[in-house]
């Protein structure tokens, strides 16, 4: 099983306050335990960093660098994902959906990836299956 993973999943895992932390933390073993390929971009390898410093402080960057990152193989973003997913975000015109997002959905979509661990609605819109989003087995 190959998933894709967004920014939104290890936030929710990082953050114990965070309303999904306890459904992020079941997908997380649940992926980590059936052996799961986790792919991600670089562009969310980024975002994801800047986020989880910003609004939980550095020691959340180390814990994402130290426990997560290794788990995932990234496939980093060059102009081979970057042109077509800015001519899908143009596309779209949607002010909140971003250009990591779109690079995702471009990379999915050439990987052959169709489940994504994440908590943005935006996949779920784009047709792939967002883990978790139904009880897991």
């Amino acid at each position: 099983m190959t998933v894709f993973v967004d920014t939104s999943a290890v936030f929710a895992l990082a953050d114990v306050a965070e309303a999904h932390n306890a459904d992020a933390a079941a997908a997380w073993q649940y992926l980590i335990s059936a052996g799961a390929l986790l792919v991600t971009t670089s562009y969310v390898v980024v975002e994801t960093c800047a986020l989880l410093q910003r609004r939980l402080g550095l020691r959340a960057a180390r814990m994402f660098d130290a426990k997560i990152y290794p788990r995932l193989r990234v496939e980093w973003t060059d102009a081979q994902y970057h042109e077509p997913a800015m001519r899908i975000l143009l596309a779209l015109n949607r002010e909140k959906l971003s250009l990591v997002d779109c690079v995702s959905f471009v990379v999915m979509r050439r990987l052959g990836i169709t489940s994504v661990f994440c908590f943005d609605d935006h996949f779920r819109e784009q047709g792939f299956d967002v883990i978790p989003g139904a009880p897991l087995p």
